[in-house]
């Protein structure tokens, strides 16, 4: 089911669209891919939102820092000093981070408007991102589908074909608030949630968030997760995945909100996980109102050949799935 949502500046008219399966309800924007709501019950069968988002157009074209629950590419996280070589040549993006690359660009894949046709139990989402688009070589042919499963879960499913070779790092920055208020609540944010990782490294990184090239084991530091621990703060790293790229979603993270019950499990092909605690999100949500889980191949991997490669080339498909599973206990 779809609905007019609203309309750009340029006049482009913007739909949401509702999926809704297994006591699940997902509502999907045709702007920026965007996942702006997800409603599921707590253990006490009260179904509220657990991600954050705002409630009209206006907040996301006005708001557009936090990246709130968008599809964001062509390339997920940061690009050192908005440069990396391909084949010999360099090719400089278009920096928007300081002097980094972060997310795609001014202009990533959150910003665009995707055609949205329905599957079963679904959508997928379309568009071409030109030669050029933010610095990035290639014609970038991407499709995005969107399902519920018959557990509820969603599903993310990414595909991509381009004519040169390019790189591509693709993820979805939705915000968990598993407390189901919205990032507002008087509950002190998500801190106090639960978090179970299956990794055993972490990616440190500089000053600016970009990733030394070391992989460091995680045994005795705050980026442990391998045994379930409240969040808490001050977490913007990647996580080593221990699974490494897997042809099918295997099962890497829980969260758990101890307060209504609600959990969430990640199961993804990627190698690594994201988790940014949120503490510089601002108005109207306030620091630590939600955790992001971003599955992604690594920050600045394609200036890193020791990471795993983000190349595609013509003749090859880019596949990513990503799996958002919900329950309570």
């Amino acid at each position: 089911m779809s609905e007019h949502f609203g309309t750009l500046s340029d006049g482009t008219p913007v739909h949401r669209w509702t999926l809704e399966r297994a006591g699940v309800r997902v509502r999907v924007l045709s702007y920026g891919g965007i996942v702006q709501s997800v409603e599921v019950p707590d253990r006490e069968g009260h179904a509220a939102d657990v991600v954050l988002g705002f409630a009209g157009l206006d907040g996301y074209v006005t708001h557009p820092e936090p990246f709130l629950g968008a599809l964001v590419g062509r390339y997920a996280n940061r690009i050192a000093r908005a440069r990396f070589p391909l084949d010999e040549v360099t090719y400089a993006l278009e920096p928007n981070d300081g002097p980094n690359s972060l997310h795609g660009g001014a202009r990533g894949f959150d910003k665009r408007v995707w055609d949205v046709e329905p599957v079963e139990h679904g959508l997928r989402l379309s568009r071409v991102s030109p030669h050029g688009e933010e610095g990035f070589p290639g014609r970038l042919e991407v499709t995005a589908t969107y399902t519920l499963d018959a557990s509820g879960a969603l599903r993310l499913a990414y595909e991509a074909v381009t004519d040169e070779p390019t790189v591509v790092n693709l993820t979805n920055h939705s915000y968990f608030d598993l407390s189901g208020t919205g990032g507002t609540g008087g509950t002190g944010g998500t801190g106090g949630h639960e978090l179970r990782l299956a990794a055993s490294r972490y990616t440190p990184v500089d000053d600016g968030l970009i990733p030394t090239g070391e992989q460091a084991d995680v045994a005795d530091t705050r980026f442990d997760f391998r045994t379930a621990r409240a969040v808490g703060g001050g977490l913007d790293h990647n996580f080593v995945l221990d699974k490494g790229v897997t042809d099918g979603p295997v099962e890497v993270a829980e969260l758990y909100d101890p307060v209504s019950g609600r959990v969430l499990t990640v199961a993804t092909t990627e190698p690594g996980i994201q988790v940014y605690t949120a503490d510089h999100l601002g108005e109207p949500f306030g620091p630590g109102a939600g955790v992001a889980l971003e599955t992604q191949h690594f920050p600045d991997s394609p200036n890193r050949p020791e990471f795993p490669s983000t190349v595609l080339r013509p003749g090859e498909v880019y596949r990513s799935e990503t799996v958002y599973g919900f329950s309570a206990r």
